[in-house]
């Protein structure tokens, strides 16, 4: 499994419990405490798939439940097998929790249980059908990045590793029938294709920083997807190798998008020769007429933007490890997060957007205060145990 770079991700991105090492147990109860003032949504809690298997006696993960043990709420699962090999390696759970509070989720062994379309909010998948664009969503957002095709199309080629974005106001999964309508270009009543990531960084594309400069990659030329909802959407990118100063740098880059939330995980894995560390820079297009706000010490950076006309304003942000960066800069049309990762670590951050028409953000004072409040959860992740009972 690849190391991440920096800070301890949370729960909601990825913590995994140690084995739960008992007799077969009709029940385990998670216990999930937060330390935080203030409240948590959506939180994903990760743990291990065969251990938890292993404690309630079954060998399907689709006959676990959870549920919240106060209220007798089902709550949303899902199995991810990491490596492809058939055996289920991580189990999720989503739960809300309040400020300073715990709560008890209960796992239980019982009749299978497959999640019907209408319950999945996280999903993604490569669009051959659209010069291979991959584009992937949750219940909030929704993005796209460009594939090989794209390159080459004779109307409008366009050689970028951008993440554009596609704004949503409704709660449902709208890719396959955006896509399959070929008509989102204007807000349709559930929100449109309204933002030109163009050659930028768009919101949250990376890149190289080396001599002072951005060096970035084309088109993606592979896809694979790990995990395709309901609750998290994971895949990975391959980029042909280019040129850096002389040497061949090659990227492969996981994209992880939980349900409820408005930011990406990213992790690219940068394979240059020479074992040193590498200076990365992830991005936000600085649009005409757009602010920019940055926080060093919480560690994250934000531009807010006319979308034009009707079409509203929106907020893109970067949230990464302030003990990994080396500045914050501009280059090529991008307001850039500059960070370090060490030799045989990923180059890890999270980004996103909020949009003022989405019902979630009025304002870039509401933008703000998600950043702030994301950052602070990726610094204070909620404390899980398990015990069997």
């Amino acid at each position: 499994m690849r190391k991440v770079n920096g800070y301890v991700a949370p729960a909601v991105f990825g913590l995994l419990l140690g084995a739960v090492s008992a007799p077969a147990a009709e029940r385990l109860v998670v216990t999930l405490t937060n330390d935080l003032p203030l409240s948590r949504s959506s939180e994903t809690v990760v743990l291990d798939a065969r251990e938890t298997a292993r404690a309630l006696a079954t060998d399907d993960m689709r006959r676990i439940h959870a549920s919240d043990e106060q209220t007798g709420k089902n709550l949303p699962t899902q199995s991810v097998d990491l490596d492809n090999d058939g055996v289920m390696d991580q189990f999720l759970f989503q739960a809300d929790l309040g400020a300073m509070e715990t709560r008890r989720v209960v796992l239980t062994a019982g009749d299978l249980r497959i999640p019907k379309a209408g319950e999945y909010n996280a999903y993604g998948r490569f669009i051959r059908e659209r010069f291979d664009d991959f584009a992937w969503e949750n219940d909030r957002i929704a993005h796209r990045t460009y594939g090989k095709a794209l390159e080459t199309w004779t109307l409008e080629p366009l050689t970028s590793s951008a993440v554009d974005v596609w704004c949503k106001r409704t709660r449902r999964l709208v890719i396959n029938d955006w896509y399959l309508t070929d008509d989102y270009h204007h807000d349709t009543g559930e929100g449109g294709d309204l933002y030109s990531a163009g050659g930028s960084r768009g919101c949250g594309g990376s890149g190289i920083w080396a001599d002072g400069r951005l060096h970035v990659s084309r088109n993606f030329v592979h896809s694979k997807v790990i995990a395709c909802g309901p609750i998290r959407i994971m895949f990975e990118l391959t980029y042909e190798p280019w040129l850096v100063e002389g040497r061949r740098v090659a990227e492969v880059k996981r994209v992880t998008l939980d349900a409820g939330q408005n930011l990406s995980r990213f992790e690219s894995e940068y394979l240059l020769a020479g074992d040193r560390d590498v200076l990365f820079a992830a991005g936000l297009k600085n649009a005409a007429g757009s602010t920019m706000r940055v926080d060093k010490t919480a560690g994250w950076m934000r531009t807010w933007e006319s979308l034009g006309g009707e079409n509203g304003e929106l907020g893109c942000g970067v949230v990464f490890d302030p003990s990994a960066l080396v500045e914050v800069t501009e280059a090529d049309g991008n307001h850039l997060v500059v960070a370090r990762a060490p030799s045989g670590q990923s180059a890890s951050y999270h980004a996103g957007f909020g949009w003022n028409k989405s019902g979630d953000f009025a304002n870039v004072a509401d933008w703000d205060d998600y950043l702030e409040r994301f950052a602070k959860r990726l610094r204070s992740p909620v404390k899980v145990s398990v015990k069997a009972e």
